[in-house]
């Protein structure tokens, strides 16, 4: 069992990224774009991170395809799929890719969905939020990768988990 911390959007609050990592302390970390920090920020020394739309550091990569404890990960911003939309494009690219999981930010609204064998993650925005859980003033999420599962679990800014932001997906 591992343990990942999916983070998108923190818009330049570092602090807040350096907050996470110590009270949730992750085996692994995937950075969904819109740091707004540049590429050789030591934050993300062994993390997975790409570009968004508000970074402009060229060392950023757009997409990153890494193999993690097994599962397939495309993790992308977004704005190039036009997730503001839908997911269709999202959707072709992960097919594309064979990707088991995505994980994408851009909207600053969370989600969790499986669509077409592909589980979706968008932590929502850390600092930032939008959408129908903005009040929790920002979200991040957990995933706990077991053989079987992937659980995904929300959690605030102040690092709490939130309750009814709990989803399990049936590994594919």
């Amino acid at each position: 069992m591992t343990r990942w911390l999916v983070v998108s959007d923190n818009h330049g609050d570092r602090d807040i990224l350096v907050s996470l990592k110590q009270a949730l302390q992750p085996d692994t970390i995937f950075h969904c774009g819109d740091s707004e920090m540049n590429a050789d920020d030591p934050w993300f020394k062994d993390a997975y991170v790409v570009m968004g739309n508000m970074d402009f550091d060229s060392q950023l990569p757009l997409v990153q395809t890494p193999t993690v404890d097994g599962c397939k990960v495309l993790l992308t911003h977004g704005h190039y799929d036009e997730v503001h939309w839908d997911l269709t494009k999202l959707k072709l690219h992960a097919d594309q890719e064979q990707a088991d999981l995505v994980f994408y930010g851009h909207t600053h609204e969370l989600a969790a969905e499986a669509v077409g064998g592909h589980v979706f993650v968008n932590p929502g925005s850390i600092s930032q939020p939008r959408g129908e859980f903005r009040t929790l003033g920002g979200t991040c999420a957990m995933i706990t990768v077991t053989p079987e599962q992937w659980v995904v679990q929300y959690y605030t800014r102040d690092a709490q988990p939130v309750p009814d932001l709990k989803f399990t997906f049936d590994r594919l």
